[in-house]
């Protein structure tokens, strides 16, 4: 059984600072059994942090809310949601189920923060009001987005214990990618207008299936092993989770060759320690 402050000093052993800004990855189960439940993991993050740090983790919506116009509901299903489904409320609505419970946690605890959009962040921490400034509607992920705002406080990232397909934060290297044939989705979300719901379109860069009809499968995984690699960052544990931490900027410049490459040439994701030169 891990206490509160053994995973804090996992945490600063593994190289968390404090006042840094940092987006979390996590999975629960990884870390093992918590004296007093899982909440006490992200608040040994945040003593690590300090009162000067700031965590940040990617909550999104329940299901159906940024489905309709997608094309993976039968047309009876859509009907139904658009019939049925309430207005969304950045504030109340649960995070979605497969980004993991600890997020859940913390977007229930007092003081933390969210920004109004589908595509939705939980903050805590003293750069929390910077991070959640206004969102753009469209393109959530890329210019004007909190994933800019964290890569410009040199945020890094934690993946504790977590599946390294789930780096969100590289939804903002496919966003700002020029290259051709992106992928765009568009779909509806129901939002409320005074008193009334209303379904508002929507459009981003495929985050679902990729944003490029090159991505091969796990890309994210594959990239963000590859950094790791070639960085030679061995990580940690924190409690029983094997774990790392990573700078976004250092991950971004090694995505972004990557990413150009395999738009190119499907095949140029086999090889992905070659496409970006030596640190």
């Amino acid at each position: 059984m891990y206490s509160r402050q053994q995973l804090a000093d996992d945490c600063r052993k593994l190289g968390v600072r404090p006042g840094e800004t940092l987006m979390v990855h996590a999975s629960v189960r990884a870390v093992g059994e918590v004296a007093g439940g899982p909440d006490q993991i992200h608040l040994a993050i945040t003593d690590a942090l300090t009162a000067d740090g700031t965590l940040m983790m990617y909550a999104g919506c329940p299901r159906h809310y940024d489905e309709v116009g997608r094309g993976n509901l039968s047309p009876a299903q859509e009907q139904e949601v658009l019939e049925k489904l309430p207005a969304f409320d950045a504030r109340t609505a649960r995070s979605a189920r497969d980004h993991g419970v600890l997020v859940e946690f913390l977007r229930t605890w007092p003081d933390t923060r969210v920004n109004e959009h589908v595509a939705r962040f939980v903050f805590r921490g003293r750069h929390a009001a910077r991070l959640i400034a206004p969102q753009p509607w469209n393109y959530a992920f890329g210019a004007g987005s909190p994933l800019e705002r964290f890569l410009e406080l040199d945020g890094r990232i934690l993946l504790l214990g977590s599946d390294h397909d789930t780096v969100t934060f590289l939804h903002y290297a496919e966003h700002i990618l020029d290259v051709p044939n992106k992928r765009i989705v568009r779909y509806r979300v129901p939002v409320e207008e005074g008193e009334r719901r209303v379904w508002r379109d929507q459009e981003e860069f495929d985050t679902a299936e990729g944003a490029h009809p090159n991505w091969p499968d796990r890309f994210f995984a594959r990239i963000t092993d590859g950094y790791l690699t070639r960085a030679r960052n061995p990580g940690g544990r924190i409690g029983h989770a094997r774990s790392h931490v990573l700078p976004a900027r250092e991950l971004l410049a090694f995505a972004l060759p990557v990413m150009k490459a395999v738009a190119a040439d499907a095949r140029a994701a086999d090889h992905l320690t070659e496409l970006t030169s030596e640190p």
